[in-house]
């Protein structure tokens, strides 16, 4: 059975939010998959340290009232199916064949680009 210290070796994603003065200035962290579950410092560090206690909190409140915590899935195998007008395709094929790469290499660095992704 899954327990406390099970969810809490969970290695869940944090956001943090550098606060403006008008939200009272500091940080905001948060786990975005368990809703509600964020905390604030002074600095990232502090509010990532207080978002640890507000973890095993929201945790405990889920596992005392009987409900599902939920758990991260990466469930990524890098491969995607998509159906895409056959003029675009066409189009694809022939810049990837002008850059001398292939159309899987062409399609993955386009989109690459347009989302902003940097290794």
């Amino acid at each position: 059975m899954k327990n406390l210290d099970y969810y809490l070796n969970i290695d869940f994603e944090i956001k943090l939010k550098k606060l403006s003065e008008d939200e009272g200035g500091g940080w905001l962290a948060e786990i975005p998959l368990l809703p509600g579950c964020m905390s604030d410092g002074e600095t990232p560090e502090e509010a990532v340290n207080n978002l640890n206690q507000a973890k095993r909190d929201w945790i405990e409140t889920c596992l005392e009232l009987g409900r599902s915590v939920p758990e991260p899935r990466e469930e990524y195998s890098g491969q995607l199916r998509i159906r895409i007008p056959k003029s675009l395709h066409r189009t694809l094929a022939e810049r990837a064949k002008e850059e001398n790469i292939s159309l899987n290499q062409y399609i993955s660095y386009q989109l690459s680009r347009g989302i902003g992704y940097k290794r």
